[in-house]
């Protein structure tokens, strides 16, 4: 039965969320403020019609808008998307009593060319034949796509390539998860889902990837075939990231969270970079400090001392592979640096945050991609006597309710 809400406000996860008698309704592609017709379904509803649209609302430029699960907010305009996931931030860190008012800068929009990578989903259909996309909103079904807005011009041929590898593969009959990155010398593929593969199957996929002119081709990290190495350049340095390894989602998020870290850490003479991944501020950090980076990930460290030792002009960086999680640095390894760039997963870094605190680093810059999880090691930071100078949030998923941020912190 359709019924009319008015909507407060926009949730943490980009729904609509109106007050009721039975308690908060979320309705996917509200805008705050709009009178809506919804068809009620326990704690959400669907959207039916706007009655009176809000002034931010714009038309939608995906025809899947509302199907596919990779946009929530295509229809909020960018500017008070922006304003928005700002406002994100600001209410993480309040709740955990952090003072940030005057700290917050505006959100810096860093969508760029688009997105350099994407991971495509492939799963089997009815009729036999592959279906290759991204998953269904809030469903584990996967839609079909042509094209994605969103992704970036080098990403052109990512889903056709897509699609022809997993047309190979889904003869298996499992799901599998292709993960494509766009490099300086081509698209870099990486499946994940399968068992053992047939020597016949693997010999189709080498001729696959000749024949879609893929740079290489791997499955579950391991190379199939390497026909150039894939490369990005980092600064000075010239990286060739492992086989579905992390990289920002885009080219200009990489740089502008690089250039903000390397503000904070200003002319600190020794820095730590701790969860580095394959070095995109290590890298950068280098070309005026020597460099300690450590993170979880063997191949991504790997990754990183060879750009390293491959680069010119670069001053010492050590890397090494160490779980941060379970062994983080203490206080006392920490008080060789100057300065510390942390950069976790989106749980966080509470340990390391707990030994930061307890240490005389005098500078710390915490690069986050959860607000929630960084107002809280936030917290304990400042709690160990430092205090926050600036915080600046990073929207490099656009239309979605994830927001980067640059964090500084100084005793």
């Amino acid at each position: 039965m359709a019924e009319l809400v008015r909507i407060e406000r926009l949730g943490a996860r980009g729904d609509g969320v109106a007050s009721t008698a039975d308690g908060p309704l979320f309705v996917a592609r509200a805008l705050a403020g709009e009178l809506v017709s919804v068809e009620r379904n326990g704690e959400r509803a669907a959207l039916l019609d706007v009655v009176e649209p809000s002034p931010d609302r714009v038309a939608a430029y995906c025809p899947e808008v509302g199907r596919c699960g990779g946009c929530a907010t295509q229809e909020f305009a960018q500017s008070p998307a922006l304003a928005w996931k700002r406002d994100l931030l600001m209410e993480a860190l309040s709740r955990e009593g952090v003072a940030c008012e005057g700290l917050v800068g505006p959100c810096v929009d860093a969508h760029g060319a688009g997105r350099r990578r994407a991971t495509f989903h492939a799963r089997r259909g009815p009729d036999g034949r592959s279906v290759v996309g991204f998953s269904e909103a809030r469903s584990h079904s996967v839609i079909a796509l042509s094209d994605c807005p969103l992704l970036a011009p080098s990403m052109a041929r990512a889903l056709p390539a897509a699609r022809a590898v997993a047309a190979v593969l889904l003869g298996k009959g499992k799901p599998l998860d292709l993960a494509v990155t766009a490099t300086d010398t081509g698209l870099d593929l990486d499946v994940r889902g399968l068992g053992p593969l047939p020597e016949p199957m693997r010999l189709k996929l080498v001729r696959l990837a000749e024949e879609l002119d893929l740079s290489r081709l791997s499955i579950h990290g391991e190379a199939v075939v390497a026909r150039r190495k894939p490369t990005l350049a980092v600064g000075r340095a010239s990286l060739a990231p492992p086989p579905g390894g992390f990289l920002q989602a885009t080219e200009l998020g990489e740089r502008t969270l690089a250039e903000l870290a390397l503000e904070g850490v200003g002319k600190a003479k020794r820095v730590a970079d701790l969860f580095c991944g394959s070095g995109a501020f290590a890298l950068r950090l280098a070309e005026r400090a020597e460099v300690y980076a450590a993170d979880t990930e063997k191949p991504a460290i790997a990754a990183l001392d060879a750009a390293a030792r491959g680069a010119q002009g670069l001053k010492r960086v050590t890397a090494e592979a160490r779980d941060l999680f379970r062994r983080p640095l203490t206080s006392s390894e920490l008080s060789r640096f100057d300065a510390v760039v942390f950069d976790p997963p989106r749980a966080g870094a509470e340990a390391q945050a707990r030994q930061l605190a307890a240490s005389k680093v005098r500078t710390v810059v915490a690069v986050s991609c959860n607000a929630v999880t960084l107002a809280r090691d936030a917290a304990i930071l400042i709690a160990g006597g430092y205090r926050l100078e600036r915080a600046v949030p990073i929207d490099q998923f656009r239309h979605s309710a994830h927001v980067e941020t640059v964090a500084t912190f100084r005793r």
